[in-house]
Parts: C-alpha cells; sequence; structure tokens
C-alpha cells in the first residue's frame, strides 16, 4: 500500500525532472504515471469535500505537469484528458485552493486548442466560464480570443504574424495546427480564383518561408509549376454560373408570363 510519503518522494522527483532545462520527457511520463498510481491510491483525487488542502495541490501539480508533458509529446488527446480533470480544481474548489499561476496560461491553451480544430462552439462555450476581466486582460487568454476574431473577419496576415508572439511556448504546437488549416483554406479560394499565378505571389499569399516549402505544398496539391507560374488543377475550377445547360430563354420566357399574370390580377 502507498504512503505518503511515497508519493511526495516522486512528486518531488517529477517537478525536479519537470523544470530540467529540457526535460527528458520519458523520465517525466514514467514518474508522471507513478506518481498517478500513488495518487489514485492514496485517495489524493477529490471524491468530497473532506479532503486535505495539501493533497489537492499536489493533485492539482500533477495533472498540470501532465497536460503540458502532453503537449510537448503532441498527445492532444492526453491533453484534452487532463484539462477535464483540472477544470474541477480550477472552478469547483476555487474557493478553498490558492490559484495556480499555470491556470490561465493552461485555460488559454485549451482554447487554442479547440480553435485549431475549428470547434469554435466549444470555444465559446469554454470562453463562458472565465471572468469577463481575464478575457480583456489577461495575455493567455487574450491570444485565442484575437486569433478567433481575426479569423472571423479574414485577417490572415495578423494570424500567421501572431506565431512569433505567443504567450508560452506550449502554444506554438496549437498555432501551427491553425496555422495549416487556415493555409488550406487560402489554398482552395486560390484554386477557385485563378487559374495559374505567380510563384511569389503564392508564397507571399500563403505565408510559407521559402521556395522549397510551396514546390512541397504545391506537390501535396497536385500543382503544377511551370517556369516561374504555378498552374492549378482544370478539373477544380467551378463552372460558370451561366452554361448551356441553364435553359435562360425558358425561364426568361417563365417569368415575363408571371409578370403578366400578376398584373392582370393587380
Amino acid at each position: 500500500m502507498a504512503s505518503n510519503s511515497q508519493a511526495l518522494t516522486v512528486y518531488r522527483e517529477l517537478v525536479a525532472e519537470f523544470n530540467r532545462k529540457p526535460p527528458k520527457l520519458d523520465n517525466c511520463l514514467k514518474l508522471l504515471d507513478k506518481l498517478k498510481i500513488l495518487l489514485t491510491q492514496l485517495s489524493f483525487l477529490p471524491t468530497n469535500n473532506q479532503v486535505n488542502k495539501q493533497d489537492l495541490i499536489i493533485s492539482r501539480d500533477c495533472l498540470e505537469m501532465g497536460a503540458q508533458i502532453s503537449v510537448a509529446c503532441r498527445d492532444i488527446v492526453a491533453f484534452e484528458r487532463y484539462l477535464s480533470q483540472l477544470k474541477y480544481y480550477y472552478f469547483d474548489f476555487c474557493d478553498e485552493l490558492p490559484e495556480s499561476a499555470y491556470k490561465y496560461q493552461l485555460l488559454g491553451l485549451n482554447l487554442l486548442c479547440l480553435l485549431s480544430q475549428n470547434r469554435v462552439a466549444e470555444f465559446h462555450t469554454e470562453l463562458e466560464l472565465l471572468p469577463a476581466h481575464e478575457i480583456q486582460n489577461n495575455i493567455y487568454i487574450k491570444h485565442p480570443v484575437n486569433l478567433e476574431q481575426w479569423l472571423m473577419e479574414g485577417c490572415y496576415n495578423k494570424v500567421f504574424l501572431s506565431k512569433e508572439n505567443v504567450p508560452a511556448e506550449s502554444y506554438g504546437h496549437f498555432v501551427d495546427i491553425l496555422l495549416d488549416t487556415v493555409r488550406e483554406e487560402i489554398a482552395n479560394c486560390l484554386e477557385k480564383a485563378y487559374g495559374a499565378i505567380s510563384i511569389h505571389e503564392t508564397n507571399r499569399i500563403l505565408f510559407l518561408n521559402n521556395i522549397s516549402d510551396l514546390k512541397q505544398f504545391a506537390f501535396k496539391r497536385n500543382w503544377k509549376i511551370d517556369d516561374k507560374m504555378l498552374i492549378f488543377d482544370a478539373a477544380k475550377e467551378s463552372k460558370p454560373v451561366f452554361s448551356s445547360e441553364i435553359p435562360c430563354e425558358q425561364l426568361a420566357c417563365k417569368a415575363l408570363e408571371y409578370a403578366r399574370e400578376l398584373e392582370m390580377i393587380v
């Protein structure tokens, strides 16, 4: 059976490894799994109000480190699982526990995670849980909120430039996912708007770093490169609104007939 001293020992080892620059993720994961088992055996995870405050803080710290390690390991499913547990500490025990230094960083990271997956409805649901002054003033919350606003306004240049101004290193992974999604949407619009466009201009519009990146992107989308031009697949071009398949003359005659009948009724 586990003891408090065992859990505290593993907790301190995890904190030391987590704070190492850079941390060894494999070691962190092993210590994290070991600590979670010990905490469960000791009933550190809250099931009622009769729980020691120190136990709650240790459990919360464990989950916070787990969330950040998950992002570093690119494990979005694990990150979302940790956040769903952390919200219990952040909101249900907010009066019993001192506020965590990582609270808004992780809540903002959760908002960015939802936005990067285009889960806009869930994004706004989570946002409603937060105080208005934090949404307006907290750097960790303002970042995803601004991104969502720029996306709605079509200010994609601001979205791409935001990568250089993330509030924490952990935000970079979800920003990259979001930028890839935006880049694909811009590419879809280019295909519909142009038959061909210069390589230089496309590189600028897609916010790619160099010609090599553009060539890889073009290959993935089956774009053809001819000299200094990108030629889009003609099969993807939309048909004209008025084509020979639409009986324009018949529609016009029918409209005139309806107009005459309406005039007679009046």
